[in-house]
């Protein structure tokens, strides 16, 4: 099965945009495309390679061109011959550096048969300097694989070597864009802008030796690097999903020079004037009208198959009328995140999940006895090795420091449904000491320790009826609905999951109409602050898309779901005449 853009894709120009949108600079080598790959039993450089892989896809899925699963145990590797462009290195002095937006999940790089490099976790980038391999000007790269999925206590989100309901095919390896810069020896490593939007100031923190530049507004303002800089944003333009207005920002520190931009914005739980706390931005009440988003593609999964895709799925959101983007258990290229910031669009962004099997008594009965267990338990939460739960503040703070840029990304979710949870006040905690922008979800679903300013629920098999949180915290309904339809030509074959399933678009259609009137309408007016229907689209065998798989069809036309989904407004839907569901979307 194929989406559109992987139809049309272009292996000699596979996602060759920058990948790194807030912190662009004019030198730029993109390595996707055909490497060689092996999979094999030994940790050794293979003798021979079993055929030609594109990067960035993994082995697992169509795209790529192999459609094999790496298994525990076993390792993947990619080699590529990189030769450098007259001009690439500009002084002897220049560094250069090599890029990987992702790979799942330990990453090893090799240079001249020599580890040099190992990055653990699969869903953030990392970077290695290739400096004195690269100097002759070409060299080859070696990459090693290796990834157990659900067969250790790793990250994996939804990953599972047995798929089936919520839970999806695996994939390993090279996921997202490799490629190439050339920066000055003294240059910008990395870069932190905080908005501080009751003062109008901007918080800049840029990492570095010497004095930087920062111009924006048509103002320069100098001040060191390796320390936090507050500065005035004069005339402020506030950022929100109606109107996304960013600032261009260019920054220089000796002779390096990079592009970015920034958004001022604020998201807070407040009071409202009725005494209700609920989620608010730039002061003032805002209801997230979400939708959960999975990120899977049929041909790519974890990838999408190119920028465009990206785009498709955000302004398909927004054509349905959701403001809001739960991005679930993964986490996207940066350019996911820009295209959110400039279209409008705020994002959930869960952290992905990890730990050993998880115990159904521990994260489904809660959905139906309402009891939550104290996370520091930590075998009952498949946490139970220390150095499983240190390895998730690794990838967490590498999650947050990598986000932290984005305006769109309005709150963190740490944990989903128990899913390898503990100790989430401390973690809590430790997101506010890097990160005291945003607001926090510190138990999605459910196993709520009673602590922060939002209480989350999950409602599936019930009708929702708001009730106060009794700690007067906002509250949030992050997952609600999943209502199925299949869609002949457009799902795989096999099992159908949902939690409600429908024959006809009509049926769907009204269920979801009467949905939204019936229970998220009075519970907006009575204090709720958000609502996060499940989901975007179809994966694998859950068919509980408001899109098919394949991004081919939509199941009710965006128009009419936008008044669907409009609080108070929702319309009659036996008013509408039956419409094709492979037409509402071309």
């Amino acid at each position: 099965m194929l989406t559109p853009w992987g139809e049309a894709l272009d292996k000699t120009h596979v996602l060759p945009e920058y990948p790194r949108p807030q912190l662009r600079r004019e030198s730029y080598l993109n390595l996707n495309g055909l490497w060689d790959y092996a999979i094999t039993a030994s940790a050794d450089p293979p003798e021979n390679w079993d055929g030609k892989i594109l990067v960035p896809f993994s082995p697992e899925c169509e795209l790529s061109g192999v459609k094999r699963t790496l298994q525990p145990g076993q390792f993947l590797w990619y080699r590529r011959f990189v030769d450098l462009p007259d001009g690439f290195l500009r002084s002897d002095s220049s560094r250069i550096l090599l890029h990987f937006g992702a790979a799942d999940y330990v990453c090893s790089v090799f240079l001249g048969g020599k580890e040099v490099f190992r990055h653990v976790g699969g869903y953030t980038p990392f970077a290695v300097d290739v400096t004195d391999a690269a100097s002759a000007g070409g060299f080859e790269l070696l990459v090693r694989i290796i990834d157990a999925t659900d067969q250790a206590d790793q990250t994996r989100g939804k990953q599972k070597l047995k798929p089936g309901g919520i839970w999806y095919a695996a994939q390993s390896g090279i996921w997202q864009t490799v490629w190439m810069e050339c920066v000055p020896e003294n240059y910008i490593r990395g870069l932190r802008i905080l908005p501080r939007f009751d003062t109008q100031e901007l918080e800049l923190w840029v990492a570095g030796e010497g004095e930087c530049q920062a111009e924006y507004c048509g103002c320069v303002h100098s001040f060191p690097a390796g320390q936090p800089a507050v500065l005035p944003v004069p005339e402020m333009h506030p950022w929100s999903p109606e109107d996304p207005f960013l600032y261009d920002l260019r920054l220089t520190l000796g002779d390096d020079h990079v592009e970015s931009y920034f958004a001022m914005r604020k998201f807070s739980v407040e009071t409202d004037q009725d005494g209700r706390a609920r989620l608010f931005l730039n002061g003032v009440p805002y209801f997230h009208n979400g939708v959960l988003d999975q990120g899977y593609w049929c041909d790519g999964f974890l990838t999408a198959p190119s920028d465009e895709a990206l785009v498709f799925d955000i302004e398909t959101a927004k054509r349905m009328g959701f403001n809001m983007l739960r991005k679930h258990v993964k986490v996207e290229p940066l350019r996911w995140y820009y295209h959110c910031d400039r279209l409008g669009m705020l994002v959930w962004q869960d952290i992905p999940n990890g730990g050993t099997r998880y115990n159904p008594l521990i994260v489904s009965a809660p959905l139906v006895t309402g009891i939550h267990i104290k996370d520091d338990r930590y075998s009952l939460f498949g946490r139970k090795r220390p150095e499983s739960r240190q390895q998730y503040y690794n990838e967490l703070h590498e999650v947050l420091n990598t986000l932290i840029n984005c305006p769109c990304v309005a709150m963190w979710v740490p944990f989903n449904e128990g899913w390898g949870q503990f100790d989430a006040e401390a973690v809590c905690s430790r997101i506010l000491e890097t990160d005291d922008t945003r607001t926090i979800d510190h138990a999605s679903g459910w196993h709520d320790q009673g602590i922060g300013n939002i209480r989350s629920e999950h409602v599936y098999f019930r009708p929702y009826r708001f009730a106060p949180d009794l700690q007067d915290r906002a509250v949030v309904l992050s997952e609600f609905g999943g209502y199925t339809l299949r869609i002949q030509g457009h799902s795989r074959n096999g099992k159908t999951f949902g939690y409600k399933r429908f024959d006809s678009a009509n049926s769907f259609r009204f269920a979801l109409a009467e949905l939204y009137r019936q229970q998220i309408a009075p519970a907006c007016a009575e204090g709720l602050s958000a609502a996060v229907y499940t989901q975007l689209s179809d994966v694998e065998t859950e068919l509980n898309g408001l899109l098919t798989y394949d991004r081919r069809a939509a199941k009710v036309s965006p128009d009419l779901l936008r008044n669907i989904i409009r609080i108070g407004t929702v319309p009659n839907p036996a008013a509408h005449e039956e419409v094709t569901p492979s037409a509402d979307v071309e």
